[in-house]
């Protein structure tokens, strides 16, 4: 396949919609995740929560995890099943929260919305409502949900943070939401990360699980806590799909959660948002750490240059320590080769990693032994070309193992 930017959300959804479709109507054709009554047992769900849902919605069950773990849902509750699918964690939850109680099963596949419709009205399920709608603009009243339930939905939404406030929204203060999902440990990069054909592959809309559990807690959940883990893909029956999870750490989780009073202010929200331990790590996460300390060496170096150069224009005087600038500049130059040299783990390539301890070696010469300006520059522009030489071959590495190349 090859990856095409530009796409909009719409377009992302609806290659979402006819997957799930497929799997509504055709739920024996093969995918490449699990499907059916078997992923159900392999994710954990008892036999006796199984025994008598429908066999027409069992065949289309598409979870990730077993979301009840978290035990959110209790007797009498209004519940909100987020991506719902072929309903059985709908039906499931129907049966906890008794006659007192009611269940809004929602999703965005028209065949998956009607398919638990009918199934729901031949197994007598009266507390349960089925309605589609997208998890960005939940159709409910502010306040109206006890307990939200979602099995594999979130990592399918492409404006994640809009569903969790949406969440939030529609709960009501303390009520409670459990979760199970797909999380990854290192990010997607953008190019295929815009591309629709590969949302439906799990792995690309995934969030990494800190970034996912930051969400809530920036819209204001509170006692958020991971309450199981393991390791999803290893059930795919697609071996690609099985390398491509297994590249990018992807796992599923199951979190719970409660509602706090009220949501965080919009300063407090950016504050957490802007938070520089969360850049460093998605940096390092994307592989761009490298292009960050190559950045702190050339601002060291002829940032500080242009600086001592413009303070006498202004009036004013600075007092330059050349040993502490040299030593400065040193450390982010080797830093650079140092994270270029990690990264050999990614593309397996040591090209990069030699270039940049070539020109970072002619660099340190030319700051403590012989000072030549244009030794000095050749050294950078051979960083710089290492640095942006990693970055190709982890992107190049990345859409090798998705099938983009």
């Amino acid at each position: 396949m090859v990856a095409i930017l530009g796409y909009s959300p719409q377009q992302i959804t609806q290659a979402v919609q006819g997957m799930y479709r497929a799997v509504a109507d055709s739920p024996d054709a093969g995918f490449h995740f699990p499907v059916g009554v078997d992923a159900c047992r392999r994710l954990g769900y008892p036999p006796d929560r199984l025994a008598g849902l429908p066999s027409a919605l069992l065949e289309s069950f598409a979870g990730v995890g077993y979301p009840f773990r978290a035990d959110a849902i209790h007797s009498g509750d209004r519940v909100l099943d987020i991506g719902a699918g072929a309903g059985v964690d709908s039906l499931i939850a129907g049966q906890r929260v008794g006659a007192k109680g009611r269940v809004i099963a929602l999703d965005l596949t028209d065949a998956m919305t009607r398919k638990l419709y009918r199934n729901a009205r031949r197994v007598g399920a009266d507390n349960l409502r089925v309605i589609q709608a997208s998890a960005e603009q939940l159709p409910l009243p502010d306040a109206s949900i006890d307990s939200i339930t979602s099995n594999g939905a979130l990592n399918l939404v492409p404006n994640k943070r809009r569903a969790v406030n949406e969440m939030f929204r529609v709960l009501t203060p303390g009520g409670r939401l459990q979760l199970a999902d797909v999380v990854i440990h290192r990010p997607v990069s953008v190019d295929c990360h815009e591309d629709p054909r590969l949302w439906v592959e799990c792995v690309v809309g995934a969030t990494i699980k800190e970034n996912l559990l930051a969400l809530f807690a920036d819209a204001g959940f509170r006692n958020i806590e991971v309450v199981g883990q393991h390791d999803y893909f290893a059930m795919s029956p697609s071996a690609q799909t099985r390398e491509v999870a297994a590249s990018f750490g992807a796992y599923a989780i199951e979190v719970a959660m409660r509602r706090g009073d009220k949501a965080p202010s919009m300063a407090r929200q950016w504050l957490r948002r802007l938070d520089p331990r969360r850049w460093l790590l998605t940096w390092r996460r994307r592989g761009l750490l490298g292009l960050v300390a190559l950045g702190l060496a050339l601002l060291s170096c002829y940032g500080t240059l242009a600086l001592v150069g413009l303070l006498p224009l202004l009036g004013l005087g600075l007092a330059l320590n050349e040993g502490a600038w040299a030593m400065t500049i040193a450390a982010f130059v080797l830093m650079t080769v140092v994270t270029l040299a990690v990264g050999v783990r990614r593309h397996r390539h040591v090209g990069p990693t030699m270039l940049a301890a070539l020109g970072s070696a002619v660099i340190l010469y030319a700051l403590f032994v012989d000072y030549r300006f244009w030794w000095e520059f050749s050294g950078f522009i051979a960083l710089t070309a290492a640095v942006l030489w990693d970055l190709r071959r982890r992107r190049r590495r990345e859409a090798g193992l998705l099938g983009l190349d």
